[in-house]
């Protein structure tokens, strides 16, 4: 993708071909994304890496002129995903954000996914739930030595119960980037106690290329 073209407006599935680069998924797993990021490229190398990019800009930048590209970025990824889903399954799905790593009361938390998802289709609102609690807050991918595994970041997750009913037949599992898949297979984990019978699906703004870092490594 070059710098002049634009934000992808269907999905792909992850296949057989690009499983093993998110080696945290399994074969069973039911997974879509808009674009591929390709890190340490900067914002000019896709539209793709310009979005994610932007989306992730820091919080500390709110109130500087920076800070108008992240609402774009967020409200050209709405309309990605509006264009890309089906309206009719929408209405019948529930849409989860995947928790950022900093909890809610941190001053540093990013609510960016749940802005995006309220703003898919305003007019008609969604069965959007926050049904997955970060606890506490921890610490960026490139701050640890090692990646972070689904059973480690499940212990820093919680279901909402006052969020359970009624049950979700349909889960859509929305985060930004797709690299091991750790997280999604911990959001997985976490509400397949609670709604064995759901079908869970995986939405994704963009999938990592391999052989590139973290676009978390940007937070």
């Amino acid at each position: 993708m070059t710098s002049g073209s634009t934000f992808p407006q269907r999905l792909t599935r992850i296949d057989p071909i690009t499983l093993p680069d998110h080696s945290h998924l399994a074969a069973t797993d039911e997974i879509y994304f808009l674009g591929e990021y390709t890190a340490r490229q900067g914002y000019s190398f896709s539209a793709t890496n310009n979005l994610v990019l932007n989306l992730k800009k820091s919080v500390t930048l709110r109130g500087t002129p920076q800070w108008k590209w992240k609402g774009r970025a967020i409200a050209e990824a709405a309309t990605a995903f509006g264009a890309a889903l089906n309206q009719e399954w929408l209405s019948t799905a529930t849409l989860v954000p995947i928790p950022p790593s900093k909890a809610k009361k941190d001053p540093l938390h990013d609510d960016r996914l749940i802005q995006m998802l309220r703003a898919i289709r305003p007019n008609s609102p969604l069965d959007i739930r926050e049904l997955i609690i970060q606890t506490q807050s921890t610490a960026a991918a490139h701050e640890l030595q090692g990646r972070p595994g689904p059973e480690d970041i499940l212990q820093h997750y919680q279901c909402e119960p006052a969020l359970r009913l009624p049950p979700p037949h349909t889960i859509a599992l929305f985060d930004d980037v797709l690299t091991t898949g750790a997280h999604f297979k911990a959001a997985q984990t976490l509400l397949r106690n609670p709604f064995p019978q759901a079908r869970i699906v995986g939405f994704f703004i963009a999938r990592r290329v391999p052989d590139t870092a973290d676009p978390e490594d940007f937070e």
